[in-house]
């Protein structure tokens, strides 16, 4: 993951608003597209040694068509760049890959009838992977915009321990509890969290580019929309103030 120890916050925000005028967010509900999704994640999983090369060169699982999770494509310059699935779990649908993973951890927090938001599934094309240090922020943002639109109590990252950095700077995450295999990967994952409503105004002073708009969060995560209605709404970079949806 990136550092921002080189320049200072505000500057870097600066420069993440400025980035979003070149990034489109699509929720991938076609063929095409989530097989271009598929096979960037196990580009990049391979390259971290996530993953073994494999003959399909695609990684997908039965979470990529669960009722509860949408897998998203951030398209820079019109290429996909990175991609990411966020899932939402909830006392009616109670399983996600996180929760399925650390079970004795996160079915607590459920059985209270909290809503936990689990981003998963995130991958940066090899090809332009170091070479914008904004990107990983942007694909992130779309984790905490799930956070915003259902209400989440729980917000969540599965990341590698020396990936922890990232998101305990961008959004104040702590461990909770050691790390461990995870979904038949090679390497050993962590568990993250945060209190969701605690942090928001917090993180959206400190990164304004993670506010968005009551139009882009019904856009991202609302009902499927006709092929006509998506290509009209397509574009949307969260460049206005906040909804205000609490």
């Amino acid at each position: 993951m990136s550092s921002v120890s080189s320049v200072g916050t505000t500057s870097f925000s600066q420069r993440l608003i400025d980035f979003l005028d070149r990034i489109e967010y699509r929720r991938l509900e076609g063929y095409g597209e989530r097989e271009h999704a598929f096979s960037l994640r196990y580009e990049a999983y391979v390259r971290e040694g996530m993953i073994p090369i494999g003959f399909e060169k695609r990684l997908t699982d039965d979470y990529d068509h669960a009722d509860n999770g949408h897998v998203f494509g951030v398209y820079m310059d019109g290429e996909m760049a990175s991609t990411i699935r966020v899932h939402y779990a909830s006392p009616e649908n109670p399983h996600s890959p996180t929760v399925d993973a650390f079970p004795e951890t996160l079915r607590p927090e459920i059985d209270k009838g909290h809503i936990v938001v689990d981003p998963t599934r995130f991958a940066v094309h090899p090809s332009v992977s170091g070479k914008h240090p904004e990107l990983p922020y942007i694909t992130a943002r779309l984790g905490f915009l799930a956070s915003e639109y259902y209400a989440a109590n729980l917000g969540l990252a599965s990341v590698r321990v020396e990936h922890q950095a990232f998101y305990r700077r961008l959004f104040g995450m702590r461990p909770l509890c050691p790390p461990r295999q995870y979904h038949g990967l090679k390497k050993q994952l962590s568990l993250m969290g945060i209190d969701y409503c605690a942090v928001r105004e917090s993180v959206i002073a400190r990164y304004p580019f993670m506010g968005a708009t009551t139009a882009e969060l019904n856009f991202l995560f609302g009902p499927s929309r006709s092929p006509l209605e998506t290509v009209a709404t397509a574009m949307f970079t969260g460049r206005v103030e906040p909804a205000n949806l609490h």
